[in-house]
């Protein structure tokens, strides 16, 4: 379109590229003829709508005394980066760490059986070889006693094979005589598997108390930590376990009392070198209070004991012939030396690892037991050097 103004010119439009002249008198420059189109947006241009931008501060720069701390931080260009003062504590699994088979912290029942296999786990060698010693000594004297009383099976079958034959005299010596010398052979056998259960426990203890810490520990290094209470371990043994038996055959309830109250005193006396009396009261101490929890520890790991013996020792069951007893009852089979050979051979091996692991078990109770009343968890970590988690 020609302008028919008195300049006569045509007046460029800014499709064409050229900026328009500014009015006079308004003092602006005259823009290049190199710069950008209107119809490109130059930099830094903003929709008329959009909102503006707060610039960037400078370096240094800091809010005045009007500032609200509410505000959103100034744009920078950059993701901001938010470092609160204040973090919650979180959950730590370890407690305060686990420099060994345990956990620094008060201990589930899971906790303290999987810190029994981990300990026999990394301590396989010096573990399995105190429990095959015991599990070797137990079968023993269970063999001496079982042979003992195969006089007596063989006088008490040749009773029944007899029939109306034999008088209610040789019947009755026969039967109460054949009894009497099982029942005797069951509580020796309770008896000398307590005590050698109580005493392995004792080794276990001093075995814990490194393997908990993370320390080395071999044969030689426990037995220097229980050899000078060895003596007072035998008889924290026999009196345990002559106490706790006679207290089940006479009564349950003085024997379960008995054997949960009394549990501990071996790892007592030998972690905490005490006396004889001292071990006896430092169980009841740390029992109270906790009676049924002990009590159900200690069951579940004599269950699993009794289950793991059983499936160990059912092959070597059954090729002594004394299975096929159950099958026919009214039969009174007499086990011959081979047959009780053939049955230590399987009580060795199932207690290679049974006894060991309730023995671990029982050590891993007091000191959790320790852990909850005495915080013997802060005292561990100290002694093992770990640094208790940030987090925590």
């Amino acid at each position: 379109m020609t302008d028919t103004g008195g300049n006569g010119a045509d007046t460029p439009t800014p499709s064409q590229g050229v900026p328009s002249a500014s009015p006079p008198g308004s003092g602006e420059p005259k823009r290049p003829d190199h710069a950008a189109s209107p119809a490109t947006p130059p930099r830094g241009w903003q929709a008329p709508d959009a909102q503006a931008t707060p610039p960037a501060p400078p370096p240094g720069w800091q809010h005045g005394p009007g500032h609200r701390p509410d505000a959103p931080p100034p744009f920078t260009g950059q993701q901001p980066q938010y470092q609160p003062q204040y973090q919650p504590p979180r959950w730590n699994p370890h407690g305060l760490g686990k420099p060994g088979v345990i956990a620094l912290r008060p201990l589930n029942i899971g906790d303290i059986l999987d810190g029994a296999i981990t300990a026999i786990r990394r301590h396989a060698l010096l573990v399995l070889g105190i429990g095959a010693v015991v599990a070797v000594i137990s079968a023993a004297i269970t063999f001496v006693l079982q042979k003992y009383i195969l006089t007596d099976l063989e006088s008490f079958a040749s009773t029944i094979e007899l029939g109306p034959a034999a008088t209610e005299a040789e019947l009755r010596n026969a039967l109460f005589g054949t009894f009497g010398d099982v029942f005797i052979v069951l509580i020796s056998s309770t008896l000398v598997s307590t005590f050698l259960l109580t005493v392995t426990t004792g080794l276990m203890a001093a075995v814990m108390g490194r393997a908990a810490l993370g320390r080395e520990v071999t044969f030689g290094i426990a037995w220097r930590e229980v050899q000078p209470r060895l003596l007072p371990l035998l008889g924290l043994a026999f009196v345990y376990a002559l106490l706790s038996t006679i207290g089940v055959l006479l009564c349950i309830i003085p024997g379960v009392l008995a054997w949960v109250f009394w549990a501990l005193a071996a790892p007592a006396l030998v972690l905490e070198r005490g006396t004889f009396r001292a071990a006896f009261a430092r169980s009841v101490k740390l029992v109270g209070g906790a009676f049924w929890r002990v009590l159900g520890v200690l069951l579940l790991a004599r269950i699993i004991e009794g289950f793991f013996q059983n499936i160990i020792q059912l092959p070597f069951t059954l090729g002594s012939g004394a299975f096929s007893q159950m099958f026919n009852p009214s039969k009174v089979t007499v086990p011959s030396t081979g047959d009780l050979l053939l049955a230590s051979a399987g009580q060795i091996i199932a207690g290679t690892i049974a006894i060991p692991f309730v023995a671990l078990v029982t050590v891993i109770v007091y000191l959790d037991q320790r852990m909850r009343r005495e915080g013997m968890d802060i005292e561990l970590a100290r002694a093992a050097g770990v640094q208790p988690p940030q987090a925590w």
